[in-house]
């Protein structure tokens, strides 16, 4: 059975393209390969974050990964600061990892210039995050379109490891969901949506938004004066956006969802996407609440933890040995 890993850095609520995107597809995934899915709590601190909303939005991560299907006797769930062995590779990579290579990074890239101070934990993260994912031994990575860079990072650095120490890391490959890879912002589809969306929150749908406000969101929703539901990227990114959303919660591909809509006016295809999303909230929703009230995160964190250190202990042994690390 192949190995997969992935995890979500929370610095703010969990919103509808981290489901789409990234918690749907972990559960499809969970019953055909032996997957981890870790909370990145390290890579939070990279830039400031009040230290009460940082742990509010860790609680609520790994809530909402068990409310939207993640079973941990089936997918393995911990949190990245109890596998101290993360930072230490982390740091083991960086050492291997050129200035170069970090100064390329996109996230770098977007944001040296723009006169927000930048902390070397936030250059250096790439690192850290190729540590994350060759520490397990992993052959598959679920990630974004716009991640896929931090997996090749991370493949580069095991195949320059292997050359200069010896076969020692597999080379893993990015899994990128084929529908809904990267939901866009409602009020601006050129951007993705995201939790730091600085127009406010019109064009994020949060996992926890009242349903009432999700519908007025997605009603409210930028589009065109065209009137036509069909897919184009380019000249119709406000439907098209709309679309991949149904599409993914429906289980369809963009041409089946295109179908569905041919004789439909705007008012009509977006009341329809906003009933989809309602409903998937309402169920998410009530399961987070059942969840939070029984208690069981503590264990359950304790036990993926105890999982992962095995696997993480013996590749950073291994790497350490042969780099002449250990006595």
């Amino acid at each position: 059975m192949k190995r997969m890993i992935s995890g979500i850095k929370p610095t703010g609520h969990l919103h509808l393209g981290s489901y789409i995107g990234a918690l749907r597809p972990f559960v499809s995934y969970q019953d055909d390969v032996e997957l981890s899915v870790f909370i990145a709590n390290l890579h939070c601190i990279t830039m400031p974050i009040d230290p009460k909303e940082l742990n509010e939005y860790l609680e609520d991560a790994t809530l909402f990964y068990l409310a939207c299907g993640l079973d941990p006797k089936k997918t393995n769930i911990f949190l990245q600061t109890d596998v101290l062995e993360h930072a230490q590779l982390g740091f083991i990579l960086s050492s291997l990892t050129s200035m170069g290579e970090l100064n390329r990074q996109t996230q770098f890239k977007d944001k040296k210039d723009s006169g927000v101070s930048l902390s070397a934990g936030f250059y250096t993260y790439p690192a850290l995050m190729a540590s994350d994912i060759l520490i397990h031994q992993v052959d598959q990575v679920p990630v974004g379109e716009d991640q896929k860079q931090h997996v090749e990072l991370a493949r580069d650095l095991a195949e320059r490891f292997n050359n200069r120490y010896g076969e020692t890391f597999k080379i893993p490959e990015p899994v990128i969901p084929k529908v809904g890879g990267r939901i866009m912002s409602l009020q601006d589809p050129s951007k993705k949506m995201s939790k730091s969306d600085r127009e406010g929150d019109k064009g994020v749908i949060y996992l926890k938004d009242d349903l009432k406000k999700a519908r007025k969101k997605i009603m409210s929703a930028v589009t065109d004066s065209d009137d036509r539901v069909f897919y184009d990227k380019d000249n119709k990114p406000g439907i098209s956006n709309l679309l991949t959303i149904y599409a993914s919660l429906k289980d369809i591909s963009i041409d089946e969802a295109q179908s569905h809509f041919v004789d439909a006016q705007y008012g009509t295809f977006k009341k329809a996407v906003a009933d989809v999303v309602c409903e998937e909230l309402g169920k998410i929703q009530g399961k987070y609440h059942e969840i939070k009230e029984s208690n069981v995160l503590e264990s359950i964190l304790e036990e993926g933890a105890k999982k992962a250190r095995i696997q993480a202990k013996k590749t950073l042994d291994q790497v350490q040995r042969k780099m002449g690390m250990n006595l």
